[in-house]
């Protein structure tokens, strides 16, 4: 690394990441600072085409796969070597904020660049990627690019899935791809080709721990395990005003019964387990009608791949239990193990870090990312920097110019070491 990183590291500018980060929150900009950017939107494709406009002025060559993933290619040296790989997505939650995912393309892009303009050559290449759909907020589940480009699941698995508006995600990526029929196209990752080198990610903590502990650079070690599941309790409608208690099937009513019995089930005195029920829908909906449909979602996270496979596996039989008069109908939509990186990764980004008097912590990541899906197909690592408050996925998200460009710039010396093996 040395001789090569601190070109690298002097070349990362500040001003110019945060100008391109302000630029892609105008993209889907809400009040109070927020961005509302779902995937396979005009808005997405917008965002899309302004970093496309971005990497090609570099010379970087564009290319995007079947599910919609965009790459941005830095050539090598060696022809056929395998690339090093970073990125995050450009898609936000309905009420996100300016930082989450975003950062982590154009930390990438930034990195590349200073790179470039340090005159640096890399043996490997070096390929930025902007995942698709990694927040799920209008296709459930998220991570769909990352888990088709790593083989996780087959690259149709997800088209019948709809938004609220009954839209389909195969139908919108079949126009997405269409809208963008003069990029040009490639395999689907280690599905149609071999696998890269390494995959970088870096990221906005989204959590706490870093600004508390007033530290520079999270180095993640590895994601906590994620299942989601969708409860829908089916009951009958009445007249709020003139069916006794005792005769109804209240949907609500056994719904409370059943996120009663499922916070009993969850109960976590050492506070390490995640369970969220984060959405909810009734039908018919109305202030004077008895509730006949219930619809609510559960995520539960663990870093325990036994805690989450045990207490998870008992959700459907602890609904089913709480019912009274109504029937339950479980549904698992999303199942990822635990990850633990390769400790090259890691260990690229804390020397990094600290060869730039950068302080450290190792730490999981509480949230899942594209990172989680890229841990069987190659050595897989990512960077956090802190963010006020540990806020994440509200308006109110916010990193300093200063601790991003930080954290870009030890993503530079780490691509530049990687990128030389």
């Amino acid at each position: 690394m040395d001789g090569v990183a601190p070109n690298a590291v002097a070349a990362v500018s500040e001003a110019r990441q945060w100008d391109r980060l302000m630029q892609m929150a105008a993209l889907g900009a809400i009040p109070g600072d927020g961005v509302n950017r779902a995937c396979l939107t005009d808005l997405d494709r917008q965002a899309r085409r302004l970093l496309l406009g971005w990497g090609t002025a570099l010379g970087l060559a564009p290319s995007v796969d079947a599910l919609g993933n965009l790459f941005l290619r830095h050539e090598g040296t060696e022809a056929g070597a395998a690339p090093v790989l970073t990125g995050s997505h450009m898609d936000t939650q309905p009420n996100g904020g300016r930082f989450d995912g975003i950062w982590g393309v154009i930390a990438g892009l930034e990195a590349i660049q200073a790179l470039r303009e340090a005159g640096i050559s890399t043996r490997r290449p070096v390929e930025l990627v902007a995942w698709t759909n990694e927040e799920g907020g209008r296709f459930a589940p998220g991570c769909m690019g990352s888990m088709a480009y790593a083989g996780f699941k087959p690259a149709d698995t997800w088209d019948g899935v709809t938004d609220n508006e009954g839209l389909s995600f195969g139908e919108e990526l079949r126009k997405h791809l269409a809208l963008e029929a003069d990029i040009p196209r490639r395999g689907l990752g280690v599905v149609d080709g071999p696998a890269p080198f390494a995959y970088v990610e870096a990221h906005i903590e989204q959590g706490p721990r870093l600004e508390a502990e007033g530290l520079d650079i999270g180095v993640v070690e590895g994601i906590q395990g994620s299942r989601w599941f969708v409860v829908e309790i089916a009951g009958k409608t009445d007249h709020a005003g003139t069916t006794p208690l005792s005769l109804r099937k209240d949907a609500v009513q056994d719904m409370l019964r059943a996120v009663s019995a499922l916070n009993a089930l969850m109960a976590d005195p050492t506070d390490v387990l995640r369970f969220t029920v984060g959405r909810i829908e009734v039908h018919p909906n109305t202030s004077n009608s008895v509730a006949d449909r219930v619809r609510f979602t559960i995520d539960f996270r663990h870093p325990d791949k036994d805690v989450l496979l045990t207490r998870g596996d008992a959700i459907a039989r602890v609904v089913t239990e709480a019912m009274t008069t109504c029937t339950a109908t479980v549904t698992e939509r999303f199942h990822a193990l635990p990850a633990t990186f390769d400790p090259m990764v890691p260990a690229a980004v804390e020397a990094a870090a600290k060869a730039q008097g950068l302080s450290t912590l190792r730490m999981p990541s509480g949230a899942f990312h594209d990172a989680q899906f890229m841990v069987p197909v190659c050595p897989t690592g990512m960077l956090f920097v802190p963010c006020r408050g540990g806020v994440s996925h509200h308006p109110s998200e916010y990193s300093e110019p200063g601790q991003l460009a930080a954290g870009t710039r030890v993503l530079a010396a780490v691509l530049a070491e990687l990128a030389n093996r």
